[in-house]
């Protein structure tokens, strides 16, 4: 639910006698009903207490099967999540993006996918970086590495094993580059089909921190990981095909209602994109993370910009975060474009010039401020339907009421002696 990897491991022999007969194996359903620290949290309808946290059957989706090259003699496969009926679970995040995908394709749309996703590759060990809470951490690199050859080249033993990692695991790699601070870097693969690019998401995320604890380092995907740095970013690529044509070609009414569709339900459907307390630090001026839900194209000051031309124009969201839910993400990306196109909603003047200075509408300024817009909406509780969204503003509301109570360092660092 928080966008981890979840599972078991399995014995490949029994894998191979069981599964492929149509056996499956089964998760307790708290899974889907637990904040970051595995704790089962009051208020899930689908698992609780009261229904004695019981099984679903977790069934392998045999078309992600594949190698995972830096783990030695392992594979891997993706599992969808249904109850003991076959039914499946609409909560779980996976089926989320589905159902939107099959909306899309009742309208004759293939919906293409791309992200690209930041981190901060530090020199502490996961275990060094947890004994110093997660303070005070040394980059990898001491300068902003962006586009620097030279300097990226310091951490290029690492990359490298990544970039070759993911292609050996069926993940296809465009290319690598340093980001807009020390440390940050920015690994970026070929689009492809809604779920398959969540699922190349999900395994790369999973997979680079596997890395990392090989080579005694860590990386962290944490949309701000220090108010002094700059956060890190999950810039989402999408657009509609039709057969092997892309259906914003020449910025088409297609294309201008999906991104009217962007725009205007944004804010409601926030918490998909900026699911933590943390997610809404990043967004600040001069950042290169967005404060307003403008459009432009090639701008990046603006919360939606266009690229590409022809065949390959798309919007890019700049919202998300690197701490996003990639299939919730897209999902509600895709919610939000198709419900422009089923209105037809008109497509605001594009935006020219330094979009934090204007006065175009902001995104929500914190999470407290995503759950009222969410709360106060409908087209998401007409997409999802009310099961979903329920279920995510639960996790929302208990985010929020959890660090309510805790004492900060920097409330301690001011008010302690002086206050």
């Amino acid at each position: 639910m928080q966008g981890r990897l979840m599972g078991k491991r399995v014995d490949a022999e029994y894998f191979v006698e069981t599964s492929f007969e149509g056996e499956s194996t089964e998760g307790c359903n708290y899974l889907l009903a637990l904040d970051m620290e595995m704790d089962p949290v009051p208020g899930y309808e689908m698992a609780n207490w009261e229904r004695g946290y019981g099984d679903f059957d977790l069934l392998p989706d045999f078309n992600t099967l594949r190698s995972i090259p830096w783990l030695e003699g392992t594979a891997l496969v993706l599992c969808d999540v249904a109850w003991h009926d076959g039914k499946p679970v609409r909560p779980s995040p996976r089926q989320v993006l589905r159902e939107q995908v099959e909306r899309a394709r009742k309208l004759g749309y293939e919906p293409m996918f791309g992200s690209e996703l930041e981190f901060f590759l530090l020199k502490e060990t996961f275990a060094e970086a947890h004994a110093k809470h997660y303070t005070d951490l040394t980059p990898s690199v001491p300068y902003i590495l962006d586009y620097h050859i030279l300097a990226t080249t310091y951490d290029e033993p690492f990359i490298r094993a990544v970039r070759k990692g993911m292609k050996a695991a069926g993940i296809p790699v465009e290319s690598s580059k340093g980001e807009a601070w020390p440390g940050q870097q920015e690994i970026n693969f070929r689009f492809a089909d809604a779920i398959s690019m969540a699922d190349n998401h999900t395994i790369y995320k999973n997979g680079v921190k596997e890395m990392a604890h090989q080579q005694g380092c860590s990386i962290t995907f944490m949309a701000k990981p220090d108010h002094r740095w700059i956060g890190s970013s999950c810039h989402v690529h999408s657009s509609l095909w039709k057969g092997d044509r892309n259906a914003f070609d020449g910025e088409s009414e297609v294309f201008q209602h999906y991104l009217a569709g962007h725009i205007a339900y944004a804010s409601e459907l926030a918490i998909f994109q900026a699911p933590n307390i943390n997610s809404y630090k990043r967004f600040a001026a001069g950042s290169w993370a967005p404060t307003t839900l403008a459009w432009g194209h090639d701008n990046r000051t603006c919360g939606f910009r266009i690229v590409g031309h022809g065949q390959h124009l798309r919007t890019e969201s700049r919202i998300p975060g690197a701490d996003a839910n990639p299939y919730l993400c897209f999902a509600a990306l895709l919610a939000a474009g198709l419900r422009g196109i089923e209105e037809k909603l008109k497509l605001p003047p594009e935006f020219k010039g330094n979009a934090y200075e204007s006065n175009v509408q902001r995104f929500p300024h914190a999470l407290r401020d995503a759950i009222a817009a969410l709360e106060n909406g409908t087209m998401a509780r007409a997409a999802f339907g009310d099961d979903v969204i329920d279920h995510y503003l639960n996790y929302a509301r208990t985010e929020q009421a959890l660090f309510d109570k805790v004492v900060t360092t920097y409330e301690r660092e001011r008010l302690f002696e002086r206050g």
